[in-house]
């Protein structure tokens, strides 16, 4: 038999990794390489297109329903297809990214899903890309464990029964692999994440009862979701799999998707699985969008803008009405708590508002929901068991008493509260810490309490944008300014730096994470990801 041909991607820049040829196989990259070649280019055209719908936004700050898609729309006849045995019942989704511990972790939560993250909670360094691919191949095949080197605590995997279902999250459409390139140019980060998973994984998941399932991050368009499905359609064809063994699940994290819901289900419909409601990307995509709107479209501070405002429920019961018209499921938010082993009072005040509010989820119709630990899952799990009972879901509340209008998503203005300066401030703390922690190849990090990802990140450096080119006055009087920034910066940074101790705050990227964060917060020019300007600075 001949040796298998040289892959045409080349690996730049990159120390080699322990194992990494078992990831990084001929095969394997001969996969990537004609998925880059085939659609990359129409995912630059629809990055590109993304820039004409913000200017065409800028001009009208508003945003309407398609009318070119409004007898889809208006076609009752369609359904996605129907959701595989694994992915039915998905009352309970833990996330979380895909080392080793994790991994285990997660899969023994007694969630029904694990979001198996490769995008926002994963600082994409090349041992995370590559060794996150490693782990779940491992956890497949039942050859993971692992032992703390701190506490010397062993992992194992429980039996196969009780394990939660992956569905894998790929990197957004706009970063790219810098060490993987063909003919000189990056390869999208997407496609390196879906490609090596999906060619090593998809048989052996089908083997194992289950199947590749995905959540796709950042989708702005039904164009975007409909690219998706070609690359489904060709990959399942590569490898020789039935059509409609792929599932994707959409994060409808961006205000324009919030319009398009039941265009991009009909996208994947062969292929689609539901869709999820996030908070802190879609405000973030707010802002993004309307940033040139006026006094009608600033936020208030991150955390007086929650599920229950008027503008987030319109969009969510406008998601659980739409999925539920298509047979879809309707996934929730996140429970982002991280409980603490000090404060038993922290955790009962915080454990009852995760009640209320996937009491709320479950009582609006949704068929699952999002936590960020595994000591959430039961509360969450009671939450849906009280609703659901046996039932695997509820998609036969049709919600027809829901009737959203195409302003009802945008009325920002109808919120009472207004950004304070504990807000600013929060942000420039949140910001730092995050950014730092992400620089040193972390992505989920715990800060006060809460499981943070890029997501709070972006939408920290959002509203310091916005408020100062807003000239918003806080309640104390003082003016949003840079001036203001860089002094509330400073402070937090020395805060820090008292907080941590001389050593460890030299050893760490403190002072990159409080330069890029007033970078991005003050650059005239709003960067369109955090990410994109960050991945400059990673090391690895």
């Amino acid at each position: 038999m001949s040796a298998p041909a040289p892959s045409p991607l080349a690996i730049v820049e990159a120390e080699p990794l322990p194992r990494q040829d078992e990831v990084l196989t001929d095969a394997a990259l001969a996969f990537v390489a004609e998925l880059h070649r085939r659609f990359t280019p129409r995912r630059d055209e629809l990055l590109a297109r993304r820039a004409e719908r913000r200017a065409e936004i800028a001009r009208t700050s508003t945003l309407d329903f398609l009318p070119e898609t409004a007898q889809l729309r208006e076609d009752d006849s369609w359904k996605v297809a129907p959701a595989p045995a694994a992915l039915n019942d998905r009352r309970v989704e833990i996330t979380g990214p895909t080392d080793r511990k994790m991994t285990i972790n997660a899969l023994n939560s007694g969630a029904k899903v694990w979001l198996a993250d490769f995008e926002d909670a994963s600082a994409p360094t090349w041992e995370n890309v590559v060794l996150g691919q490693l782990n779940l191949i491992d956890a497949y095949e039942r050859k993971i464990d692992f032992t703390d080197p701190r506490t010397g605590k062993s992992y194992a995997l429980k039996p196969a029964s009780e394990l939660a279902t992956v569905v894998m999250r790929p990197r957004g459409w706009h970063l790219e692999e810098r060490h993987l390139r063909f003919a000189g140019q990056a390869v999208p980060g997407a496609l390196v994440d879906f490609g090596l998973y999906f060619f090593h994984n998809a048989q052996r998941l089908i083997d194992l009862g289950k199947g590749p399932y995905f959540y796709l991050p950042k989708t702005e368009s039904h164009l975007e979701a409909r690219l998706w499905n070609d690359i489904f359609v060709f990959a399942q064809d590569y490898v020789g799999i039935p059509q409609g063994t792929v599932r994707a699940t959409v994060l409808i994290e961006t205000i324009t998707a919030a319009y398009e819901m039941e265009e991009i289900l009909y996208e994947l419909r062969d292929h689609a699985a539901g869709l999820n409601a996030g908070r802190w990307d879609y405000l973030f995509s707010i802002v993004k969008n309307f940033r040139d709107g006026g006094a009608e479209f600033v936020l208030p501070d991150r955390n007086a803008v929650t599920m229950t405002a008027p503008f987030m429920r319109a969009y969510t019961e406008l998601l659980v009405r739409t999925c539920h018209k298509r047979g879809a499921h309707a996934i929730g938010g996140m429970a982002a708590f991280i409980p603490s082993r000090k404060d038993a009072e922290v955790n009962k005040v915080a454990f009852e508002k995760v009640k209320a509010d996937k009491d709320r989820e479950a009582g609006d119709g949704f068929d699952g929901s999002w936590v960020a630990h595994p000591d959430l899952v039961p509360i969450a799990m009671a939450s849906f068991d009280a609703v659901l009972g046996e039932k695997p879901h509820q998609k036969d509340r049709l919600r027809e008493d829901v009737s959203v209008a195409p302003g009802d998503l945008i009325a920002i203005s109808s919120l009472d509260a207004k950004p304070t300066y504990e807000g600013l401030r929060n942000a420039v703390q949140v910001g730092i810490r995050y950014i730092e922690a992400w620089l040193r190849g972390l992505g989920a990090v715990a800060i006060f309490n809460l499981m943070e990802d890029a997501a709070t990140a972006e939408i920290s450096r959002s509203q310091i944008w916005q408020w100062i080119n807003a000239g918003v006055v806080f309640e104390n009087g003082e003016r949003a300014t840079p001036e203001l920034a860089r002094k509330v910066a400073a402070e937090e940074l020395a805060a820090i730096r008292a907080e941590v101790g001389e050593e460890a705050f030299a050893s760490g990227k403190w002072q990159q994470a409080h330069d890029l964060l007033l970078q991005v917060s003050l650059d005239a020019d709003y960067a369109d990801f955090l990410t994109l300007p960050a991945y400059d600075r990673l090391v690895g």
